[in-house]
């Protein structure tokens, strides 16, 4: 491997774990949603059956 390849493996290396470690930290803040968008609530979309086809 040549110098330019091992300093682009290791940018990408640093950006896929410098994700990771941000990612887990954020939930670590706010490990649950506070607000959830409207239709949220019970909808009753367990009441309709499934649509079964006879082919």
């Amino acid at each position: 491997m040549n110098t330019e390849a091992i300093v682009i493996m290791i940018i990408a290396m640093l950006i896929v774990w410098g994700g990771l470690i941000v990612s887990i930290v954020a939930l670590r803040a706010r490990p649950e949603r506070a607000t959830y968008p409207p239709g949220g609530e019970d909808d009753h979309r367990e009441d309709d059956a499934i649509i079964e086809h006879d082919t």
